[in-house]
């Protein structure tokens, strides 16, 4: 069956719609319930849903802004169905943010932002290049900046180690990607590391990010086209 992803503004969201995602984040224990996600949809400004026939599979909070001037995808939310086909509804979901990128961001590469909690959430930046952070490298004084400036978007200004990227947390649910794939079989384990730190009764995260080039934005331009 294929995935149908379809992308819309968070204000045209209706209660219905809602309250099925949050029945989708309980299923994971993402704590995203209800009231969280209707404070989400004042935050965020787009929202990619992927349903499975009549089924809610998987959906996204997310901007399309410039920081500095940089042209970004910031990920304020991500709840994937776990299970044999979570890789591909979260591919589903993210061509369709390239897609709308592509759109807003013609011939300029783009940063993606995002908050984890454990490797698997690396998939999302797997195809990007200069990802940080990543093992065996020392982030550039640019890039702890980033990480900073990240960490202010997503309202943690004072939070961040630029060293560690570890994003403290208040004990209160805030958005991370929920996305964990059965059939990953440790291949995101390298990343374990960055993760050990992290303070779960607190809800910390790692702030990461990476950069998606403009050709490969310009392939997804052209895949719509065809």
């Amino acid at each position: 069956m294929p995935i149908d992803v379809s992308t819309k503004d968070c204000t045209a969201l209706g209660d219905a719609e809602l309250a099925a995602m949050a029945d989708l984040a309980e299923k994971s224990g993402s704590g995203f319930d209800l009231g969280f996600l209707s404070k989400q949809q004042e935050d965020w400004v787009l929202v990619t849903d992927a349903h499975l026939g009549d089924e809610l599979v998987g959906y996204a909070f997310y901007t399309l802004e410039r920081i500095g001037g940089t042209p970004a995808i910031l990920m304020g939310i991500l709840t994937i169905r776990s299970g044999e086909d979570s890789s591909a509804i979260l591919n589903a979901i993210l061509h369709d943010q390239y897609r709308k990128a592509v759109l807003a961001f013609p011939d300029e590469d783009v940063l993606i932002g995002c908050r984890l909690v454990s490797p698997h959430g690396y998939a999302l930046l797997e195809n990007l290049v200069d990802i940080v952070p990543r093992p065996g490298y020392k982030p550039t004084g640019e890039e702890r900046a980033w990480g900073r400036r990240l960490a202010k978007r997503f309202g943690a200004e004072h939070r961040l180690d630029d060293r560690t990227f570890v994003l403290s947390g208040t004990g209160s649910v805030d958005g991370y990607v929920d996305f964990t794939d059965p059939n990953l079989n440790g291949k995101f384990d390298e990343y374990k590391n960055f993760f050990e730190p992290l303070d779960y009764s607190r809800l910390d995260c790692v702030c990461a990010f990476g950069w998606v080039m403009a050709e490969d934005l310009a392939l997804v331009g052209r895949v719509e086209e065809d």
